[in-house]
């Protein structure tokens, strides 16, 4: 698989509502989606038939987007160009203000305001009953806030439901950080692709759980998520 999980931060106490939303991948998304796995995966080549994939009954893509289109009461977030309305005074302020729209709208060519921002995507195919995850992936500046775990949740929730009876993925060898959010959910090593990523020949780490008994893990694991992060919607 893909991925560009990383974790960091800090969360509050209590759960408290996120303006995020998990679900189904839809035509409205296609563009941001493209935009976002360019963002996560550079050098990947070719890049996902998104619109073809939506017709596949054994594919479910899923966005993480944003509903609000202001930065909202958590600073954690990155802010929407102007979200707050104000401008800078002066000839500089006015210069920076419109350069870091520029660099924003650069990196977000395709969203407008009042639509959801999609701000990351998770792939996931069915084969038999095995549910394996193939890809994950988020924006730049939306790593660091548990965003690639809430979508990695919203996955095994899908699983689960779908009564799978077990959860693969792969992961490259040196990419530590999802690898510990992947052994954190129960995944384990149980082999290895030799020179499965075509940009480096890196190989990958397959990784896989048993879903059996699994539902009181990701209750656990979810409330622990909310505890840190805050609560987001997750839809089907």
């Amino acid at each position: 698989m893909r991925g560009t999980i990383e974790d960091g931060g800090g969360g509050a106490s209590e759960p408290s509502p996120r303006p995020f939303v998990v679900r189904p991948m839809e035509e409205r998304d296609l563009a941001q989606a493209a935009e976002v796995e360019k963002d996560a995966f550079p050098t990947l080549f070719p890049p996902t038939p998104f619109r073809r994939e939506l017709q596949n009954r054994r594919t479910l893509y899923l966005v993480l987007a944003r509903v609000d289109d202001a930065s909202g009461p958590d600073n954690r977030l990155p802010p929407f160009p102007n979200a707050d309305g104000r401008r800078r005074g002066g000839a500089f302020g006015r210069f920076m203000d419109g350069a870091r729209q520029a660099v924003w709208r650069s990196r977000n060519p395709s969203w407008r305001p009042g639509e959801q921002l999609v701000a990351g995507f998770l792939g996931m195919w069915r084969v038999a009953d095995e549910a394996h995850v193939v890809s994950i992936g988020a924006r730049t500046e939306y790593r660091g806030l548990g965003l690639g775990e809430l979508l990695l949740i919203a996955a095994m929730r899908r699983a689960l439901r779908t009564k799978a009876a077990l959860a693969t993925l792969e992961v490259r060898v040196s990419n530590r950080p999802a690898r510990n959010l992947y052994e954190k959910y129960g995944f384990t090593e149980r082999g290895v692709r030799k020179g499965y990523y075509s940009d480096n020949r890196e190989d990958a780490l397959i990784m896989t759980v048993e879903l059996e008994g699994y539902a009181p893990n990701l209750r656990r694991l979810t409330a622990m998520h909310e505890k840190r992060w805050g609560r987001s919607e997750i839809e089907w």
